[in-house]
């Protein structure tokens, strides 16, 4: 079975190279916008009622994976299902990002921890247990 997925936007920030990246999206204080792609801007309406949004994303630059890593490249090695790491078996990234504006197309963000240009998978609104209202 093939699964293949297209962005529906991409990230841009002043985090231009991986080094530059911080490990986990809650140790960030990086700003971005994701800009959404037209075909999906509709899908916006309401988002700006949201104060934090789940952001899936690809690792575009990761290449190859193993299923036993170091966190960090250090320590004892774990499975890779335990770790954060960009190399794994499908290259798919989640943060959880402030929302600080929503002028569509484009979303401002905080806490980024995704190099500049990276392709966006999905955003989905993010609850803390008790705080969800339909």
């Amino acid at each position: 079975m093939k699964i293949s997925f297209e962005p529906i936007g991409i990230m841009h920030c002043d985090l231009k190279t991986l080094a530059d990246v911080p490990f986990f999206y809650e140790d960030s204080s990086a700003k971005g916008i994701i800009e959404i792609y037209e075909p999906y801007v509709e899908g916006l309406i309401g988002l700006e009622e949201i104060e934090n949004i789940v952001v899936l994303f690809h690792f575009h630059l990761s290449k190859g994976y193993e299923l036993m890593q170091r966190k960090k490249g250090h320590g004892e090695l774990k499975g890779v299902f335990r770790l954060c790491s960009p190399r794994r078996p499908n290259p798919i990234g989640m943060s959880v990002l402030k929302l600080t504006k929503v002028a569509s197309p484009l979303l401002y963000v905080e806490h980024v921890d995704m190099v500049d240009g990276t392709p966006i998978l999905d955003i989905k609104p993010y609850f803390l247990p008790g705080e969800h209202k339909r």
